[in-house]
């Protein structure tokens, strides 16, 4: 691989940054045969790198967040003899800790509540996957680096201090429905910025100002014209309003507009 001429195909920093260490790791995982990874990536990054790793046909990796449909992954690079392993999660550097709420607590904490706890301990947040709330608590899947530091010290802030805080085995994570609310939209065409100020209720140039920002992406790839058109089936991310699924076009109007059924992931 040409480590230059990928990097060359970027224009962001922080795009240039991931890139270059995913590179690194895949030589030193190479040049020394054994397990090299990357913290947890959100989906964006799970798909720049995803493209790279396909145009430079690499071999021998995983994306892993140990549950189905998980959105935090790690990406690990490993070597022939250890896949069998790999594959049954038995050498992952993956725990989990499960935090079960008192009966008086039940119901009160949300996904930002557990995520607080963690980053007022000092936990950066490449450091967690995916957090699966309950009524009952959370399962908290993280670095196995960090484990015995949040055992010790989950229980010292006070929202957690009446909390049973254990470690729990992969096979034992409870399995988290995906819950989605349909929003019924009629637009005057499936582009972009029509679709998106349908969605959030707000108008095309408050659009256009999240497409500028950076804080718009379809099927995890940041977009930035207006007029990028919509499919059926597209995934929408909208930083600070939510992620979305684009249904199957429902019909036309009598004054052609489109009827969209739009499913927002709560």
């Amino acid at each position: 691989m040409d480590k230059e001429n990928i990097l060359n195909r970027y224009s962001k920093p922080e795009d240039k940054l991931l890139i270059s260490r995913m590179l690194d790791k895949i030589k030193l995982s190479s040049e020394k045969n054994k397990i090299e990874y990357l913290d947890f990536l959100d989906l964006r990054e799970q798909h720049l790198l995803q493209k790279i790793i396909n145009v430079e046909k690499i071999e021998n990796y995983i994306f892993s967040g140990v549950v189905e449909n998980a959105e935090r992954k790690i990406l690990l690079f490993y070597p022939e003899k250890l896949k069998d392993l790999l594959e049954k999660n038995t050498i992952l550097p993956i725990k989990c800790i499960r935090i079960e709420l008192p009966k008086e607590m039940y119901g009160k904490y949300n996904h930002r509540n557990y995520l607080g706890g963690l980053i007022k301990l000092g936990i950066k947040r490449e450091k967690i996957g995916d957090i699966l709330v309950f009524e009952d608590g959370a399962d908290i899947i993280i670095l196995e680096e960090i484990e015995k530091f949040l055992l010790a010290n989950l229980v010292t802030l006070t929202r957690f201090s009446k909390s049973k805080i254990q470690s729990i085995d992969l096979n034992n994570i409870r399995e988290k429905k995906i819950n989605k609310q349909e929003l019924n939209i009629i637009v005057p065409s499936l582009r972009i910025d029509a679709v998106i100020s349908d969605i959030i209720k707000t108008s095309r140039g408050k659009v256009e100002e999240l497409l500028k920002e950076g804080k718009v992406f379809l099927n995890y790839e940041e977009v930035h014209k207006s007029t990028k058109q919509i499919k059926e089936n597209d995934i929408l991310v909208i930083r600070g309003k939510g992620k979305f699924e684009v249904g199957q076009i429902d019909g036309i109007t009598r004054n052609g507009r489109i009827k969209l059924p739009v499913y927002k992931y709560i």
